[in-house]
């Protein structure tokens, strides 16, 4: 029975659904139940005496909704026929404030697909259907202009003739203005500058005008015309904008960029705020990453030192111990303990970063630096002494002699007497001298900051103590005279 109710409404005959009902007489009450009734089936294929005939016996169906949540008058609507229209809204007006799964009325629809006799139905039914927004906050003169539905805008525009209207916002703060130049669309432009009082500067969430977007889409051959149009209208830049805000007290024209309104201020307030936490938790990561490579290489270079370690027991050292250490130990011993200074500090680092250390405080910052600025000298330190001791170590007793070989060639120091001033030594000096310049600029400019608050306090402290009795005593002494 189901499935020759359904053919009867693909083909719009009226009689099989009459003869249907002859046999169950509650199947209509049944197809309520269905995902989609026959009147959505019939409203889609327009067969208007079987829709008639289902609304005379069960006229709650004009309301009922599909998987889309889509009624009969959604889908005569996008369709564009009128009739169905007319008689859906005939049993139930009220439909045209419904909304489907993405937030549109029949109206919206309509509009969508540029249905001018729809749209002239639903309005005179429902005329504050035409304020109702979709869930992106966008209203159905927005839908107009991202479907270039023209005449459905003029229509709308006309009907509704209200300024509000026409200067609404979506939620990313577009006004009509926005999403005609972001559209490329010249003939809806001109229309909104010349029939309506759209704001031309208006600022989007985002900060822009009109204007702005114009200059940051990509290219197209309509682009002087479109400029042309809103220079014409008086729309500006928002840069432009601000400094003609800073220069005047008076609005004097409507073609003026808008004061900024609490909601962007706290807009901009509130994207300040995110871009600097997102700058705080990327310097936090790179920190963070930076330490841990600081503590791999240090690590790495404690339990395999330059030279490498012995690999049999003799009586002058012992497997597995350092060569370097028994070769030159002067060296070695600089080695280790700048080794070890940059292995704990950037393992500081890491467990600071890690306990959640405020990065927004100027004296924490501070520390960080100190405490990086040991690791990486002292990285540069151990760096030196390997380059050293590569580049230049005594002669093994213990391997049997040949001829000399680099690896082999005899010191120009004897060991203990430390790194050799040399070209690296040079640079790494220059090099530590630089890093402790800026580290003590720094610390100085940490101090003065310290020095000047502590300073404004005590000297708001003392102020409070001894200029208001002051002004007091002066007081009552100006009031008894």
């Amino acid at each position: 029975m189901e499935r020759r109710l359904y053919e009867a409404a693909m083909e719009g005959n009226a009689i099989s659904l009459l003869e249907l009902l002859q046999e169950d007489p509650l199947m209509l009450d049944r197809s309520v139940a269905t995902v989609e009734t026959p009147l959505h089936i019939a409203a889609i294929l327009g067969h208007l005496t079987f829709a008639k005939e289902i609304l005379s016996r069960k006229s709650e169906l004009a309301g009922e909704f599909d998987s889309q949540r889509r009624s009969p008058l959604h889908l005569a609507s996008a369709k564009g026929d009128v009739e169905i229209v007319k008689l859906l809204l005939s049993i139930n007006p009220n439909v045209c404030l419904t909304r489907d799964r993405d937030g549109r009325t029949p109206l919206h629809l309509a509009a969508m697909k540029d249905r001018i006799q729809v749209l002239n139905e639903l309005i005179s039914a429902k005329p504050e259907a035409c304020w109702v927004r979709d869930d992106r906050g966008e209203t159905i003169l927005h839908l107009c202009i991202k479907h270039n539905s023209f005449e459905a805008l003029k229509l709308l525009v006309n009907s509704v003739n209200d300024d509000e209207f026409v200067n609404l916002k979506d939620d990313d703060g577009n006004t009509l203005l926005h999403l005609a130049v972001l559209n490329k669309q010249l003939e809806i432009l001109k229309f909104l500058l010349n029939s309506t009082q759209l704001k031309v500067n208006a600022l989007n969430a985002y900060g822009f005008t009109a204007l702005d977007i114009l200059s940051q889409s990509p290219r197209d051959l309509k682009d002087m015309d479109i400029l042309e149009s809103l220079q014409q209208a008086g729309a500006m830049r928002e840069k432009d904008g601000r400094g003609l805000r800073k220069n005047t007290t008076n609005d004097q024209s409507s073609n003026l960029v808008e004061p900024l309104n609490n909601s962007e201020v706290n807009s901009t307030a509130e994207k300040y705020s995110k871009k600097k936490e997102d700058w705080v938790r990327k310097k936090r990561n790179s920190l963070m990453v930076v330490a841990s490579l600081i503590a791999t290489m240090a690590f790495q270079s404690g339990i395999n030192p330059p030279g490498g370690l012995w690999q049999d027991t003799t009586q002058e050292h012992t497997a597995g111990t350092s060569i370097m250490a028994t070769n030159n130990s002067g060296d070695y011993n600089i080695l280790l303990v700048s080794n070890t200074m940059g292995f704990i500090a950037s393992l500081s680092v890491v467990f600071l970063l890690i306990s959640g250390l405020p990065l927004k405080r100027k004296f924490f910052v501070w520390v960080l630096m100190v405490i990086m600025w040991i690791a990486i000298t002292s990285m540069a330190i151990s760096y030196l002494v390997s380059i050293n001791t590569l580049k230049s170590k005594p002669q093994d007793k213990s391997v049997a002699p040949g001829p000399p070989t680099p690896s082999r060639a005899p010191s120009d120091s004897s060991p203990g007497n430390g790194v050799s001033f040399n070209l690296f030594t040079l640079l790494i000096v220059l090099w530590i001298g630089l890093m402790s310049f800026l580290l003590l600029g720094g610390t100085i400019r940490l101090v003065v900051r310290f020095t000047i608050r502590l300073g404004v306090k005590l000297f708001g402290r003392f102020s409070r103590r001894v200029i208001q009795p002051s002004n007091s005593w002066m007081k009552r002494n100006c009031t008894n005279v």
